[in-house]
């Protein structure tokens, strides 16, 4: 009896994870397109946020010590996904310290 319960779930997962897959691409796909169309009415789709890199120096002794750079306007797109090879404003405005490990 437990195999006939397992069986029938297997499809389902099957279709389920289909259709999430077909909806995350059908969102991307429309910021995709919303984002082209945005831009071909001459609206700004891009962006500009203020990011401070720090350099992480990992020292022989076992110390770290942190160095500081001035900040840098890092460009952006106004979207929910990264396109254009850019990275969304949202996310860039959200992670404003950049870390370099040296």
């Amino acid at each position: 009896m437990s195999l006939y319960l397992r069986y029938p779930m297997k499809p389902l997962v099957v279709r389920l994870l289909s259709v999430a897959l077909v909806l995350a691409a059908m969102v991307y796909g429309g910021d995709g397109i919303s984002l082209r169309y945005r831009s071909w009415r001459h609206e700004d789709v891009f962006g500009s946020v203020s990011v401070t890199s720090v350099y992480v120096i990992h020292e022989k002794n076992g110390k770290t010590e942190y160095q500081y750079n001035s900040p840098q306007d890092q460009v952006c797109v106004r979207s929910l996904f990264p396109h254009f090879g850019y990275s969304p404003c949202w996310y860039v405005s959200r992670h404003t310290e950049k870390q370099i490990d040296i």
